[in-house]
Formats: C-alpha cells, structure tokens, sequence
C-alpha cells in the first residue's frame, strides 16, 4: 500500500492546512495510508501529543481513514522529518515551501546546488509534492 507522510505544525498554521489538505487529496485519490506528523523540538519542549495532533487535525477534516499521527522529538526539524520518512518507508512526501526552503538551507551546508525533491529521491526513493504559498492564498 502507498504510504504518504505530512509534516504539520502544531497548533495547526494555515500553510499546514493547505499542506494536509493536499496531503489528504492525494492519499484518499490514491487509497494510500496517510503519516501525519509532528515534531516537537527538545529545545522547545511544548509536549505535544499525538492525542492533541489528532484532534486538531481532526477538527479541520473530520475522521480520516488509514491515518495515524505521530510525535517525534527531535534537536533539528527537517533531520527528524528526514528519520521518519525513511522510517515509514514513504512513497510520497507533501511539504510546504516553507518546509522546503528550510531543507535546501540545511543542504546548502553539504551540497553545492541542493534540490531537496532530488536529495530525496536520491536518498529515500519517494515523491516529494511541495504545496506553494497561492495555494494558502486560494482557499
């Protein structure tokens, strides 16, 4: 089964709706499971829980089937973003441009011309949709 994860902010942001709004078009076009995820920097510590992440989402688009949310605790966002896609194993990866731009900046200290689609794919063989900022605007 196809497997889509989607990093949100938590509380939920309108660019992390659009995100999840796309995140849930595809998933549900393609009958796939759908990863929403979370991560709560250590350094933040606001002790977000998966109950909590679910709720809010929940509030926004009613009850999703094939869904699970998930915590992960982490020093840097995009790392800890980067573990649980290769955790799950994921074939599609929906991110904000903002999520995007903070990759490439994370790249550029190791790469020369970072394009955070192809690190992926090179890295763990996925689809990466990036969701525009016209696309929060439109709706």
């Amino acid at each position: 089964m196809t497997r889509v994860v989607v990093p949100v902010r938590y509380p939920v942001t309108k660019h992390s709706e659009a995100t999840l709004r796309e995140a849930v078009r595809v998933a549900t076009e393609r009958t796939a499971e759908l990863t929403v995820l979370h991560v709560d920097l250590y350094q933040q510590n606001r002790g977000v829980t998966r109950a909590e992440l679910k709720r809010a989402v929940e509030r926004l688009f009613g009850s999703l089937e094939r869904t699970r949310y998930v915590v992960r605790r982490g020093f840097l966002v995009e790392e800890t973003i980067l573990e649980e896609v290769a955790a799950e194993q994921a074939d599609i990866v929906v991110i904000g441009s903002k999520q995007a731009s903070r990759w490439r900046r994370m790249l550029r200290r190791f790469l020369d011309d970072p394009d955070i689609e192809t690190y992926l794919r090179q890295k763990l063989d996925c689809t990466v949709i990036t969701v525009q900022p016209e696309q929060v605007a439109n709706d």
